[in-house]
């Protein structure tokens, strides 16, 4: 029990320090494939969001093309594929800032939520993250977006904005 309790506080300290981490690669066999779109999240890294979580006792991660992608997965992990009771794994969450492209806790960044609409009519949610609640305001402003959320205030409904015009 001892050695259990070292190991864990062990981890704690590890994730405390750095929001980027060396892991393993996830349930994607190393190809940084988004288990949510299938994209390769290599061909847009400014972009990417990571889930990093333990599994049999290494720290592995997962690669999202964005972070709509990665809060899709975090609110049904099991749509996305045979994940098992992941959620309880999660060690952190991290995306890149919009302006800065460094790495940022998910829990700790701002969002700007906006719905873009591709060249067939379909809506698509997109997060835009930011460290400080400021820069997000004025990116807000500049771009005419939909709303300013905090990690907590992500909802499953506002990533499916699709769903919502079908019902309106």
């Amino acid at each position: 029990m001892k050695k259990a309790v070292t190991i864990v506080a062990a981890l704690i300290l590890f994730f405390a320090i750095s929001p980027v981490c060396k892991a393993e690669p996830g349930e994607g066999g190393g190809l940084d494939r988004c288990p949510v779109c299938g994209k390769l999240v290599y061909k847009q890294p400014e972009i990417a969001a990571f889930i990093y979580y333990e599994k049999n006792g290494k720290i592995r991660y997962l690669a999202f093309d964005g972070v709509a992608d990665m809060m899709k997965f975090y609110f049904e992990p099991n749509r996305w594929g045979d994940f098992g009771n992941i959620k309880m794994h999660i060690l952190k969450m991290v995306v890149r800032g919009h302006s800065t492209k460094k790495p940022l806790w998910a829990k700790r960044a701002w969002y700007v939520y906006l719905v873009e609409t591709d060249t067939e009519g379909s809506a698509k949610a997109r997060l835009v993250p930011f460290k400080s609640r400021e820069s997000a305001r004025k990116f807000m402003r500049e771009s005419g977006a939909e709303a300013l959320l905090g990690f907590k205030e992500i909802t499953k409904e506002i990533l499916y904005p699709e769903k919502k015009k079908e019902r309106e």
